[in-house]
C-alpha cells in the first residue's frame, strides 16, 4: 500500500511545482523578504493548497464514485486535459513576475486565498486531475494517495523558500523551466495510467 503514498507524493510534486500564480509569489516573497516573512507566506499558501487539493479529491471524486457513466467521462476528459498539461509544460516559456511582498499579514492571507482558490486553472486542473485519482483508487489506497499529495504540497513549499532564499542570486528562468519540464513528464505518465483505468474499466 505504500505504493499509493508514493504515487501520491510524486504526482503531488508535479501538480504543485509548476511555476504559477502561487509559486511566483512564494518565490519572489523568498527572494526579497527576510526568513520569517518568507516561511509565514510558504505555511499559508500550503494551508490553502492542501484544503483545496483536498476539496478537489473528495468533492469531485465522490461525485465521480456515485455515477459511473459520468466518472467514464471525466477520466477520459482527465487523461487528455492531464497529458495536454503536461506537454503545454514542455514546451512553456517561464517568465516570472514581480509582486509586492510589502503586505501586511490579513494581505497576505488574502493574496494567498486569491491565487490558490481564486485561480479558475488551479480549481479546472485539480478537479480533473485529483478527482480522477479518487475515482479510480480503493478506499484505502485512496487516504495514502491523498496523504502523499498533502506531503508533497508541504515539502514543496517549504523546500522552494529555504533553497530561494539561500540561493536567491542564482534562481532564474534557466531552473524553472527545468522544474516545469520534469513536472510535465511526470503529468504525462499520469495522463497515460488515467488513460489506462479508462480502458480497463471500459473492457
Amino acid at each position: 500500500m505504500i505504493k499509493y503514498l508514493f504515487q501520491g507524493l510524486m504526482l503531488g510534486f508535479a501538480y504543485v511545482a509548476p511555476i504559477g500564480m502561487q509559486n511566483i509569489y512564494v518565490i519572489n516573497n523568498a527572494i526579497s523578504s527576510n526568513r520569517l516573512r518568507a516561511y509565514t507566506v510558504a505555511l499559508i499558501t500550503i494551508f490553502f493548497d492542501i484544503s483545496l487539493a483536498l476539496a478537489c479529491f473528495f468533492g469531485m471524486g465522490a461525485v465521480m464514485e456515485r455515477f459511473t457513466t459520468l466518472k467514464l467521462v471525466i477520466l477520459f476528459i482527465g487523461c487528455i486535459a492531464v497529458i495536454y498539461i503536461g506537454i503545454q509544460l514542455l514546451r512553456s516559456k517561464p517568465e516570472t513576475k514581480e509582486v509586492d511582498v510589502n503586505k501586511t499579514l490579513p494581505q497576505i492571507v488574502i493574496t494567498c486565498l486569491l491565487v490558490t482558490w481564486a485561480n479558475p486553472q488551479a480549481l479546472i486542473d485539480g478537479s480533473l486531475l485529483l478527482g480522477c485519482f479518487k475515482a479510480a483508487l480503493s478506499s484505502e489506497a485512496s487516504k495514502l494517495f491523498i496523504l502523499g499529495v498533502c506531503l508533497a504540497s508541504t515539502t514543496w513549499f517549504l523546500g522552494i523558500t529555504t533553497i530561494v532564499s539561500i540561493f536567491r542570486n542564482n534562481f532564474n528562468n534557466r531552473v524553472i523551466k527545468i522544474i516545469n519540464v520534469i513536472c510535465g513528464i511526470i503529468l504525462i505518465y499520469y495522463g497515460l495510467k488515467l488513460g489506462y483505468s479508462f480502458l480497463q474499466i471500459m473492457l
